[in-house]
């Protein structure tokens, strides 16, 4: 059924989230996601990423407390909630499923 299992860039943002814990906020969450993947992240769609789960429960978020240097804006911080946790098992479970059944020869020679 759609909508039940994590896309692949749902599931690299949400284990963001988990590796930052206090500190997951969308524009730590794009510089991790570039660091880690070699990829180019756009901050937009980050949001739409993290909006997406929020509603489908997979995140919680809150206002931090405003800061000088953001000009008295806040930051919003994301963190993973339970349905979010299960989620990620459930990928991780599924690929690993997936990798057990491939044979060591396929990968002589690389």
């Amino acid at each position: 059924m759609k909508g039940e299992n994590l896309g692949e860039f749902e599931e690299v943002v949400l284990l963001t989230i988990a590796a930052l814990l206090n500190e997951a906020y969308s524009v730590a969450i794009c510089d991790h996601i570039e660091e880690m993947t070699n990829r180019k992240v756009k901050l937009g769609v980050v949001h739409a990423v993290l909006n997406r789960m929020e509603k489908k429960g997979y995140i919680q978020s809150e206002l931090g407390a405003p800061t000088k240097e953001r000009g008295g804006k806040r930051k919003r911080f994301f963190n993973i909630s339970h349905a979010g946790k299960v989620a990620l098992m459930n990928s991780k479970e599924q690929r690993d499923r997936l990798w057990n059944v491939i044979p060591e020869s396929i990968f002589n020679g690389i």
